[in-house]
């Protein structure tokens, strides 16, 4: 069996390290790494890599009659260091676009909406309150941004930069394809979720093209609490914030630390780590209906 090390790296990202398997295969490692805009923590979160991808394969395993996505295994050629962390993936020509879907006005669009009445150039109903839910789920995509941070973007803007992708030229026919798989992700998990006690606010998604059919396929990670915005059902309130399981944990400890934003991170107190830990763990399992440990005895993790 490889190891990490024997492997050649394409890329290492602020959570996942990216492998070269061959012509056609990657291995994709989501790590322990955390970030708060986008400055990487000297001290890791224990558990989070594993949390993220044994999520990510069930939202995979959930989803596939919507649209098929690049899993290859989650075993075979997985070295054994990277086991629960790590997913054999198809090499695909990924899209250069964040496929954002709000199904609640909050964060960035509850901001824009404040301020223009509008996400993404969707106009919404007056009068909405800070994380009301939305008639319907808006697809509001974003640029893909190599440093800093993403930019929202309109539909058409969207379909221009898809244009090179698109078999035929016709960005707009693509673009249409990826908000219809996009918002139908989002309206499948947003259903289970909720029947987990688990409230589904927004999402983002990647996707490519299978470089051989052109098929489109979801990559990336899955409706993960790193590309996810979850709220526990039971504290959900409109009109304020709800409490989060992600690292909005950890963001809320760099605010008040006084840091100023800029590199290097301070590192993370251990209070902090270890509840950040529990709820990214207790999504796992509400949203999976099983302990964490399952995913690591499916993936034959020894020691954690």
């Amino acid at each position: 069996m490889s190891t990490l090390d024997t492997l050649p790296l394409v890329a290492r990202g602020k959570v996942r390290d990216l492998y070269d398997l061959g012509p056609d295969r990657l291995l994709l490692v989501a790590s322990d790494r955390v970030s708060t805009y986008d400055v990487v923590h000297p001290n890791s979160i224990p558990g989070k890599g594993a949390v993220l991808t044994g999520l990510s394969a069930f939202w995979f395993g959930q989803t596939g009659h919507i649209v098929p996505n690049h899993v290859i295994s989650y075993t075979d050629g997985v070295p054994d260091e990277a086991r629960g962390r790590g997913v054999v993936v198809k090499r695909l020509r990924m899209l250069p676009l964040e496929a954002v879907v709000r199904g609640h006005i909050t964060g960035g669009g509850w901001k824009d909406y404040q301020e223009t009445g509008s996400v993404s150039g969707i106009e919404l109903p007056a009068g909405l309150k800070e994380s009301q839910e939305l008639p319907v789920p808006i697809f509001t995509p974003s640029t893909k941004a190599a440093e800093g941070h993403d930019e929202a973007i309109d539909f058409a803007t969207a379909a221009e930069l898809l244009n090179p992708f698109a078999p035929d030229g016709d960005g707009d026919a693509l673009a249409t394809r990826v908000r219809e798989a996009s918002v139908a992700l989002y309206r499948h998990a947003h259903e289970h979720a909720r029947s987990r006690g688990v409230i589904l606010a927004d999402t983002k998604f990647e996707f490519g093209l299978d470089p051989e059919t052109g098929q489109l396929l979801l990559g990336d990670e899955a409706l993960t609490p790193d590309s996810s915005r979850y709220w526990p059902a039971d504290s959900f309130a409109v009109g304020s914030t709800p409490p989060s399981f992600d690292k909005q944990f950890v963001r809320d400890w760099a605010v008040a630390s006084g840091w100023d934003k800029t590199p290097p991170a301070p590192a993370i107190p251990d209070d902090v780590v270890a509840g950040t830990r529990e709820r990214y763990a207790e999504a796992y399992e509400r949203i999976t209906g099983e302990p964490l440990s399952a995913w690591y005895e499916r993936t034959g993790v020894t020691a954690v």
